[in-house]
């Protein structure tokens, strides 16, 4: 059956002629959105801004996590804690710090592999391929695969639990918006993979499925592939291979970044753009209420033009049922900045099922976040001060 909106486009007071656009002078505008920000909408415009909350109890609060200071080295994937998940996906941090000694494979689902920071070389079924910092890498489901680091690497690890990644419709604007499927890169069977090949001794390979680790072990590299063809295969995809949609009159929804969609949710990339020069259009996030998704973001570098308050390495999590948007401070500067781009960096996962966040990111979280909106930008601290990434 085809969905048909009960679409009844109406004005009542004082409003903008055009979203996100000109709004009227002392006013900041709402979004209320249904399915994400790919169904009908109405905008409110309200004289105080719809963050501007004196207190905020329960669990539904906005949340900020450092993932810093979570336990993130070890020596398996598989062992890297839970940072946020739901039956459909399965966010984790992980810090490989040496070359890996076993081969891992996940029978649950697609894992899609974000490079936070280091370099190094994947090695799987398919082949070799390298990978650096900005890399995002698709394995998938059951792919056999292990990384050797020539600087620590740290990943963020999406897992597609169920579901395979694909690429999202780019519609009207055509299959090579956005990014070239032409800039995809795959393994290759080239001579390091060779040499692998043929090491003598046993290998382990942990294979995780149903939620639980099982070791199976080879008296030779199950690595031996010595040709493959067809469809199914991991790419590599860098965020600076990535040409953002962008409006210079007028500031998009971050639906126009999906980078990768799976079952229930989507990954969307923040790469640098130029700002809306129009001097009435928005140049940061709107407010918005966006009540069929939770929304999680991984700040991966550069300055955070809708944020005043995270460093890289941290985590948002803004879920289902509140209006949120730009801090005061990234709202006022919007008007005031000189600056014409953005040189954000940031990896979005939009869930259409709440997810649970996990213990060892309770332990990181910052319990001071829900009160950034209110506060000047010079007393939010998230009380540490490490720099590392």
């Amino acid at each position: 059956m085809t969905n048909r909106w009960i679409s009844l486009p109406r004005m009542e007071g004082t409003v903008s002629r055009q979203a996100h656009t000109d709004l009227p002078e002392g006013t900041y505008e709402r979004e209320i959105g249904a399915e994400g920000f790919f169904g009908p909408a109405t905008h409110m415009y309200h004289v105080h801004p719809p963050t501007s909350w004196s207190k905020f109890e329960g669990p539904l609060r906005p949340r900020a996590f450092d993932t810093k200071r979570m336990p993130r080295d070890a020596a398996c994937p598989w062992d890297a804690p839970l940072l946020l998940g739901n039956e459909r996906t399965q966010v984790r941090v992980w810090r490989c710090g040496r070359s890996m000694t076993h081969l891992v494979r996940n029978a649950d689902g697609d894992d899609l592999l974000f490079v936070h920071a280091g370099e190094g070389h994947l090695l799987c079924d398919y082949g070799h391929l390298s990978v650096r910092e900005g890399d995002y890498v698709m394995l998938p489901r059951g792919t056999q695969w292990r990384l050797e680091v020539d600087a620590p690497v740290t990943l963020l690890m999406i897992e597609a639990t169920g579901s395979h990644y694909q690429l999202p419709d780019r519609g009207v604007l055509g299959e090579h918006a956005v990014f070239d499927p032409a800039v995809l890169d795959t393994p290759a069977l080239d001579e390091r993979f060779a040499a692998q090949r043929d090491e003598p001794g046993e290998w382990v390979v942990r294979v995780k499925a149903r939620g639980a680790v099982s070791t199976i072990r080879f008296p030779h590299s199950p690595l031996d592939a010595i040709g493959w063809k067809g469809s199914i295969t991991p790419v590599r995809l860098n965020w600076r291979d990535i040409r953002p949609v962008m409006s210079a009159r007028y500031h998009l929804p971050p639906s126009a970044h999906t980078t990768f969609l799976a079952n229930r949710f989507v990954v969307c990339t923040f790469c640098p753009r130029p700002l809306e020069s129009d001097p009435g259009a928005l140049k940061v996030p709107f407010y918005h209420s966006n009540d069929d998704f939770d929304e999680a973001i991984f700040y991966h570098s550069g300055n955070f033009f809708s944020r005043d308050v995270v460093e890289p390495g941290m985590v948002t999590l803004h879920p289902c049922g509140f209006s949120h948007g730009p801090h005061p401070a990234a709202y006022r500067k919007s008007f005031e900045s000189p600056r014409t781009a953005t040189d954000e960096v940031a990896v979005m996962i939009d869930t259409r099922d709440a997810v649970t966040v996990g213990e060892a990111a309770l332990a990181a979280e910052w319990p001071g976040y829900v009160d950034s909106w209110g506060a000047s930008p010079n007393e939010n601290t998230n009380g540490s001060e490490e720099k590392e990434v």
